[in-house]
């Protein structure tokens, strides 16, 4: 049976369907920052908004409240004073799952269609959704807006539809006959319900709070489950502004809101008993390795869906486009400081250096090329604070500070510190060029999160290809990417993508950079190596949070 929810968003959702299975390009929601998009009154709106959380409490009317949590700070140095409700994690799981039958009675079609209105409601504060991701992570204001926002919110929806499809799938109900020869035929009726599995646990990271989140947020809500966000205790305010929106659409339409909550807790010990709770059936996570390591090591009642650290590599060989590969790289290096789970960080190079249009490019004179693309790229103070934003953490932060003192090698590029001045306490670095040999792989073979990339001299590009798969297979990637005007060795890397797992781009010289992910048509991560242990969306990231109980009997 249909609801009036679903009825009225099917026309979103059948557009998602249908680009999951072609791939090609589409965005559910506007991108731009425009008012045409949004309307006039949005962008003041969303800052006024934004400005009205400041330093106050933020009321969520959660149950079990212990305490207020005020740690949150900005990187760009502006003062926040917003205080969270602390609450027993203990308590929000008892709400949790008091709110599950009711929200298990709506069906698949009732679920599926609150979660396309959450999706839409959200939408519409794109712009305070944007100054929180922005003031609380450290992103460039245009990055905050739509990574924030809009392809969140595509990326919620796309989580959704394949939570449908595989639902779908599923028929509540069937006449099962058996013919018995010259006997009456064996006749049943059999009935089919889908059922979470339990409670969600979608823990935030630091960089990106509602990109990285929605997928588990949304894949969890629509196959049954409740969801706890627990948020990074620096970057709060995207969170707490979902889970209100999400408590309030709930309470519109009759529902339990506790059936979301927001747990924030005062100590490791008290995080960690909830990830463990016997009733916490599921757990998405982004961040280290070391942690994701301890989910997967101690939640054993969980499902964790993970995605970690990994060295994200470029083989460059050859181009016939010297200065945009150039130019791309260098927005590559510098977009967001590096604080992306997609940045590249080993740039492999052979010895003898590479053919290009400008003629033959040696090692050295590539590295010196693409320091001076990223100095030329960020010359103008508009440009550099739109495109680097801030540091978001203090261990990125003197993380720098080593690359740039030369701890890990060779210098070709120094940080800079610069000063914004819209927000002159800004921790604002510009990207770190090291150069090292390939033999030299302590620094560049673990992830240095932030602005730090490696330009690593290999013996040959055969040489380059066997690294980058070899560090892939080993600890993980999330994007491999290969320029050359030699098919044989795009082939090469191909079938170097496929044993590593890792997804591969080819020559990107224009508007297309290697870590960017568009919803409904690149799958983010493949779950098939250390980086990862699942997929930005795909069957297997929703089919296995619901489970299947019949009931059957004699007609």
């Amino acid at each position: 049976m249909s609801h009036p929810l679903l009825d009225q968003h099917r026309a979103l959702l059948d557009h998602a369907l249908d680009t999951i299975a072609t791939r090609g390009y589409w965005s559910a929601f506007s991108e731009s920052p425009s008012p045409k998009a949004y309307g006039e009154d949005a962008p003041a709106a969303g800052r006024a908004a934004f400005e009205a959380h400041l330093n106050k409490p933020f009321e969520l009317n959660q149950p079990g409240q212990t305490g207020w949590h005020d740690q949150e700070s900005s990187p760009y140095g502006q003062e926040l004073g917003i205080r969270y409700p602390i609450s027993d994690s203990d308590v929000l799981v008892q709400a949790a799952l008091a709110a599950m039958p009711a929200w298990q009675a709506l069906g698949a079609e009732g679920r599926v269609g609150i979660c396309l209105e959450i999706l839409q409601r959200l939408n519409r504060q794109s712009f305070e959704i944007a100054h929180a991701v922005m003031m609380t992570s450290g992103q460039g204001w245009m990055m905050a807006f739509q990574a924030g926002g809009p392809h969140a919110q595509d990326r919620g929806l796309e989580a959704v539809a394949y939570a449908w499809r595989e639902m779908s799938f599923i028929p509540a109900q069937s006449t099962w006959e058996k013919p018995q020869g010259k006997h009456p035929a064996l006749v049943m009726q059999k009935n089919y319900e889908v059922v979470g599995r339990g409670v969600g646990v979608v823990i935030g990271c630091a960089t990106f709070p509602t990109w990285n989140t929605y997928p588990g947020l949304f894949a969890t809500l629509a196959t049954g489950n409740p969801v706890i966000m627990k948020p990074h205790g620096n970057v709060v305010l995207p969170a707490a502004i979902t889970v209100r929106t999400i408590r309030a659409v709930l309470s519109e339409h009759g529902l339990d809101p506790n059936l979301v909550s927001l747990c924030l807790t005062q100590d490791r010990q008290t995080a960690q008993s909830l990830y463990k709770h016997p009733d916490v059936h599921s757990i998405d996570y982004t961040g280290s390795n070391t942690f994701g390591q301890w989910l997967v090591d101690h939640c054993r009642q969980a499902q964790v869906y993970a995605e970690l650290a990994g060295v994200n590599s470029i083989v460059i060989d050859s181009t016939d486009d010297y200065v945009g590969m150039l130019r791309n790289l260098a927005f590559t290096l510098s977009l967001y400081s590096g604080q992306m789970c997609t940045t590249s960080q080993a740039l492999v190079i052979p010895a003898a250096g590479i053919q290009t249009n400008d003629g033959h490019k040696t090692y050295d004179q590539v590295c010196q090329d693409l320091a001076d693309a990223i100095t030329k790229f960020l010359s103008k103070p508009e440009v550099a604070q739109a495109v680097l934003g801030a540091i978001q953490s203090d261990a990125t932060l003197d993380r720098i500070e080593q690359a740039g003192q030369g701890a890990m090698g060779r210098v070709a590029l120094a940080p800079r510190a610069l000063q914004y001045d819209e927000f002159p306490q800004a921790r604002a670095r510009t990207p770190v060029l090291v150069a090292c040999d390939a033999a030299d792989a302590e620094h560049f073979s673990q992830e240095q999160f932030g602005p730090i990339s490696f330009l690593v001299k290999a013996a040959d590009t055969s040489a380059a290809l066997d690294l980058v798969e070899s560090l892939t297979r080993q600890h993980g990637a999330l994007t491999l990417a290969v320029y050359s005007q030699d098919e044989s060795v795009i082939d090469a890397a191909i079938q170097a993508s496929w044993r590593a797992k890792v997804a591969l781009s080819i020559n990107l010289t224009g508007g297309v950079f290697v870590n960017q992910s568009a919803a409904f048509s690149d799958f983010h991560g493949t779950g098939g190596n250390p980086a990862a242990n699942a997929s930005y969306a795909d069957s297997a990231f929703v089919a296995n949070r619901f489970r299947v109980v019949q009931r059957r009997r004699h007609i």
